[in-house]
């Protein structure tokens, strides 16, 4: 990446949604702009965990004015991520439409653990380097991640469904705060985090952050009102909480740093910062600078070679894992890929998903590891499923979806057929699992795939077929397969 190239991230979180620019130099991001505002989208889920239309309009509203500060950015320069509030909404594509189209980017719906991991990448690369064992804790709006790592490599990542927002909503109505309410609200996020103890005992970390959130809203409060800056001392969370019990709700509090955005969560966000000092009998938490945001444009460094590119080292490791034949998984991705570039359109983005068809192919037989019957949806049921490091949940669906049509009849695949890339994908996929069934190199050079109009037309020299009468006979198979969608393939086989 060449020094001075501007990169930008979107965190979309439940609370608020934060727009981060740095620009590039040497390994390191400077700060160029930073806008947040208070978009409250984690409110707008009603008890069926549909995002009501205000709540998604407030969202749509904040993320234009975010895309209209990036015009100029190119795709690779920005990373907008969405967390726990989206990964819940059950309308959530109905959001996503219209907030891609207006953004000018595409969103990225992450898993908790992914999540987690971008937290640590951020707040790892703006913590002084030091080989200290981490404990990196970050209260969001609706899910609160927890990290153990060393430098700038998360060893263990957890994500649990509590955070500011929904235990505000849920134990402190009207913004009232009593102590009753704090420890019923204190004892129910315990209970959601104990087991946080045994996946992160003290005896592994020096060290606990608070990254961005609540953790940041409530340094700034203590500083301000005399305590040690960017700590949260277990004195300083009971002075607060007093302050706030006294006043007996959250809108009669008058406290010095205690900002508007802010004070609609606040009970919720202390409620479960006290549950994590005694839990983890916590005396001082100290304050993270760097979070998801900052995480986001890391990795956007990283994605910039194979070599560094997370998802890469994720592909090599779940085949490992699931015990793959790592030389037919090759063998098919090489095969998938050549073909999809006869048939894709002259457009840069096709570079994203010939990865994502060559990742998919390197992956098709991890179902294999569960049951040779129906390998293809074992397969697409743990890449549906699995904690996939740098991968959002909507790439992982997609390559369950390939991995899932990669043989068999493809009404199962009616939906995603109505897209022509896809079909694309798909398409290259089949032809390379048939045309290496026998586990050996196919004759590549004897072979060509065209796409015109909605009809694929596969052709091979002449002599091929005699050579390879049961492939010949498969792809026959295949082209009857295709009749039944609205794509056609037709055979020129001699």
């Amino acid at each position: 990446m060449d020094n001075g190239t501007l990169l930008a991230s979107v965190d979309m979180g439940s609370n608020s949604f934060r727009l981060e620019i740095g620009r590039y130099h040497s390994g390191h991001v400077e700060r160029v702009e930073y806008l947040k505002e208070p978009v409250r989208l984690g409110t707008g889920l009603d008890e069926y965990k549909n995002l009501s239309p205000t709540a998604m309009e407030r969202g749509w509203e904040c993320l234009a004015r975010f895309g209209e500060r990036l015009q100029g950015f190119k795709k690779t320069q920005v990373r907008a991520v969405a967390t726990q509030t989206l990964r819940e909404a059950r309308n959530r594509d109905d959001f996503l439409r219209k907030a891609q189209a207006v953004l000018g980017f595409p969103i990225d719906v992450i898993s908790g653990h992914e999540e987690a991991r971008l937290i640590y990448q951020g707040a790892s690369h703006l913590l002084p380097q030091s080989d200290e064992c981490r404990l990196v804790i970050d209260i969001g709006g609706r899910s609160t991640e927890i990290i153990l790592g060393q430098g700038h490599e998360p060893l263990r990542m957890e994500s649990y469904r509590l955070g500011s927002v929904s235990w505000t909503q849920r134990y402190f109505a009207r913004g009232q705060y009593t102590a009753p309410m704090l420890r019923t609200a204190v004892i129910a996020a315990k209970a959601v985090l104990d087991e946080a103890l045994e996946t992160f005992p003290a005896a592994e970390w020096q060290v606990a952050y608070g990254s961005s959130g609540s953790a940041g809203a409530v340094c700034e409060m203590l500083a301000l009102n005399g305590f040690e800056s960017d700590v949260i001392s277990r004195a300083g969370l009971d002075w607060l909480s007093e302050r706030l019990l006294r006043a007996g709700n959250v809108n009669e509090l008058r406290l010095e740093g205690l900002r508007d955005d802010r004070r609609p969560v606040l009970c919720g966000g202390l409620s479960v910062l006290h549950a994590l000092f005694e839990l983890f009998d916590l005396q001082t938490l100290h304050r993270s600078y760097g979070a998801l945001r900052q995480g986001a444009l890391f990795d956007l460094i990283d994605r910039e070679s194979g070599q560094t590119d997370i998802r890469e080292r994720t592909v090599r490791w779940l085949g490992e894992r699931y015990a793959t034949d790592q030389a037919q998984a090759k063998r098919v991705a090489a095969l998938a890929v050549r073909l999809f570039a006869q048939v894709a359109d002259e457009d840069p983005l096709n570079g994203r998903y010939s990865r994502k068809l060559d990742w998919a192919a390197r992956l098709h037989e991890i179902g294999t590891h569960i049951s040779h019957s129906g390998a293809y949806r074992h397969g697409a049921y743990i890449l549906d499923h699995v904690d996939a490091p740098g991968f959002s949940m909507p790439e992982l669906h997609r390559m369950s979806r390939l991995v899932l049509g990669q043989r068999g009849k493809l009404r199962k695949l009616e939906a995603e057929l109505q897209e022509e890339l896809f079909a694309k994908q798909l398409m290259c996929l089949r032809l390379a699992v048939l045309l290496c069934h026998a586990r050996t190199d196919p004759d590549t050079a004897a072979l060509r795939l065209g796409y015109k109009a909605g009809c694929f037309k596969f052709s091979a020299v002449p002599g091929w077929a005699k050579l390879h009468p049961q492939s010949a006979w498969l792809l026959e198979e295949e082209a009857l397969m295709w009749q039944k969608t609205h794509w056609a393939l037709e055979l020129d086989l001699r």
